[in-house]
């Protein structure tokens, strides 16, 4: 816990709550970013320019960051096979429970749904299985 930094995870929490909330309350819609991306992706899509500026904000967001703070240094021990990997299984796993974390866990669960509830304990339970297989169980094999 050597990075642990309350206060700004606490308002990080706070602004992707709001954002969510406001996108609920202004548009109507579930600030789920695999729908708002796929939906981006898909042809006849009507709300286009607003999917753009989401997409768009989430990668404005931490470049400005970055500009006015140090940025950390960021080391990855494992090979880019095994990313590349990780991200198809995440695509895979984001299809097949009907929407991503930000989805379920921000949006779903603050509304109470029993789908999105399932999903983010399935979510939990699932991460947690996997650090202690990787960091415990397979930590002297690779």
């Amino acid at each position: 816990m050597g990075n642990f930094t309350p206060i700004s995870s606490l308002l990080g929490g706070a602004l992707i709550g709001l954002a969510a909330a406001l996108l609920l309350l202004l548009n109507g819609r579930i600030a789920g970013v695999s729908g708002i991306l796929g939906g981006l992706l898909e042809r006849g899509t009507t709300d286009r320019g607003e999917r753009i500026a989401f997409v768009g904000g989430l990668i404005a967001g931490p470049l400005l960051f970055a500009l006015i703070m140090p940025r950390p240094t960021i080391t990855i021990d494992v090979s880019v096979l095994t990313v590349i990997a990780a991200g198809l299984l995440v695509g895979y796993g984001t299809r097949l429970g009907g929407g991503c974390t930000s989805g379920h866990g921000v949006c779903g669960v603050a509304r109470l749904s029993p789908r999105s509830l399932i999903a983010t304990a399935v979510f939990m339970a699932v991460g947690i299985a996997t650090v202690y297989v990787m960091r415990h169980l397979l930590a002297g094999a690779a």
